[in-house]
């Protein structure tokens, strides 16, 4: 496993983290406890030192923290990031409103003081707030709070998970150098932060927690026509109507292009991500054994080339997710 700097916090977090929402069987269906904490433990086993989880992933950042106290007293040391969710719970994030709606300061208290509750940890390393909206920079009392949890030992750092396809939205956080790390969806078919938030990010000194880099199993090649979900699960609205068998055709057509098998797309996948030097990490979701160690095998120092991510720039997809 190899290494990087979260910007300029100090803390080096592994190429390959752990995405943690699917373990917490809240919109992902199918998740095994058992085999989430065999998973977890495998992580660790090969370096991965940074957890991902959130309020809102229902059991996940107790199944996180179990995992993460065991170890400690095993002398390893993970860092494990969470989530405020929004007071008025909207995802993502619509214009126009207030702070004091979505993130007031007893609000983001209670919710850290619940998360260290259901974690058992003393503190998280990175607090985020789950949605974000540039309106906010210098209104509320959000950023007093958060100060204040860092001076208590609570948190140590502070970021933002960016709304969901709107990287632009958070460049002006960025720029007011009161974040230590964003949170965007970056992969192959949405390339859009690459043209400002990451030049803003590296600029800055912000780290970059990259999600969503195989399109929550688009990229994969495992997404076909006649792909289906769980009821419940929350892919029958991500892959809706005649989605899959577009992404079926994208990815065929992206593997072509390469010359690769569409079996490594979910390595070229995350190949892509790392290649960017603004990326920390990226934190692909991960609920068996056998996903943390395809994952954490591209942590190999290879990178794509100028060639191949010159390919890929003619393969951005956009796409409405929320009509």
């Amino acid at each position: 496993m190899r290494y990087r700097e979260l910007g300029r916090t100090g803390l080096s977090v592994s190429e390959i983290a752990y995405g943690a929402w699917g373990i917490g069987a809240s919109m992902w269906i199918g998740a095994s406890e058992d085999e989430s904490v065999k998973a977890l433990h495998r992580a660790v086993d090969l370096g991965m030192n940074l957890i991902d989880t959130a309020r809102g992933y229902g059991e996940s950042e107790r199944i996180v923290g179990a995992v993460v106290r065991e170890r400690a007293r095993a002398g390893d040391s993970v860092a494990v990031a969470t989530k405020v969710p929004p007071l008025n719970g909207k995802w993502p994030a619509p214009g126009g409103l207030d702070p004091a709606v979505t993130f007031p300061g007893a609000h983001i208290r209670a919710s850290v003081e619940t998360s260290l509750r259901a974690s058992g940890l003393d503190h998280f390393d990175v607090l985020q707030f789950h949605v974000w909206s540039d309106e906010w920079v210098g209104r509320g009392d959000w950023l007093e709070t958060v100060a204040d949890l860092k001076a208590e030992g609570k948190i140590r750092l502070f970021g933002v998970s960016v709304n969901d396809h709107q990287p632009d939205n958070a460049v002006a956080l960025v720029r007011s150098g009161t974040v230590d790390a964003v949170q965007v969806i970056y992969n192959i078919f949405d390339q859009a932060p690459a043209a400002e938030l990451l030049p803003a990010c590296q600029e800055h000194g912000v780290g970059v927690i990259v999600r969503v880099a195989l399109d929550e199993g688009g990229l994969t090649g495992r997404i076909n026509a006649g792909t289906t979900f769980p009821e419940g699960d929350f892919r029958n609205r991500y892959f809706r109507g005649d989605r899959p068998a577009q992404v079926e055709q994208r990815v065929r057509a992206i593997a072509a292009d390469l010359g690769i098998a569409v079996e490594d797309m979910a390595e070229t996948a995350l190949r892509f991500v790392l290649s960017h030097p603004a990326v920390s990490t990226v934190i692909p979701g991960m609920r068996t054994v056998r996903n943390v160690e395809r994952n954490a095998a591209v942590s190999d120092g290879r990178t794509l080339t100028a060639e191949q991510l010159a390919v890929l720039a003619g393969h951005s997809w956009q796409r409405n997710f929320y009509a």
